[in-house]
């Protein structure tokens, strides 16, 4: 990996080419690929590796622990902090407390979706290095771009330079950090 250096980035006019390059720098070994594209297409994910996120698991705990904090926060302040028998119920009357319990589960699964999003996408970022690109800015609403990190371990500027132009990118920049 060269020192401040982010990757090389090839910018591409259509979504069908931004594809098929990713599809042939994916099989010809690099795993470290971004794309950045005006808008959703289909497949580009699979294509250059996009795994699945931990969110619904941080979501799923944070749902469980939330409910298990209601539950418990209840049965201990009717069973042993401030026990109080009114009209003979048993004093662990369960669906009594379901709607606690219930609400507590949801604001603690939807705190853990927002927030395990943000931390599992490193967020919030205030400057992403593919900013630095010539005109990414101001294009990137019509261009299509794909970019080798520079951490990949077959990261070399002259092959990447040369794949980028034979799969026919518009343009060819090395983005420094």
């Amino acid at each position: 990996m060269k020192a401040g250096v982010y990757g090389m980035v090839a910018e591409y006019d259509r979504a069908e080419e931004i594809v098929s390059a990713a599809a042939e720098i994916y099989r010809q070994g690099y795993r470290r690929i971004e794309a950045f594209t005006p808008y959703p297409i289909e497949g580009l994910g699979e294509t250059i590796g996009f795994r699945k996120t931990g969110v619904p698991l941080v979501v799923l705990v944070c749902g469980v622990l939330g409910g298990t904090l209601g539950y418990g926060m209840q049965v201990y302040s009717v069973i042993w902090s401030y026990p109080l028998n009114v009209g003979g119920r048993p004093l662990h009357s369960w669906p009594a407390f379901v709607p606690i319990t219930f609400e507590l589960t949801v604001l603690f699964a939807a705190f853990g979706a927002v927030l395990g999003m943000l931390a599992l996408n490193g967020l919030p970022r205030l400057h992403h290095p593919i900013f630095n690109t010539p005109h990414f800015v101001e294009k990137n609403s019509s261009s299509f771009y794909l970019c080798i990190l520079a951490d990949d371990a077959r990261y070399d500027i002259g092959t990447i330079e040369k794949l980028f132009a034979d799969l026919h990118a518009t343009h060819v920049w090395e983005v420094p950090r």
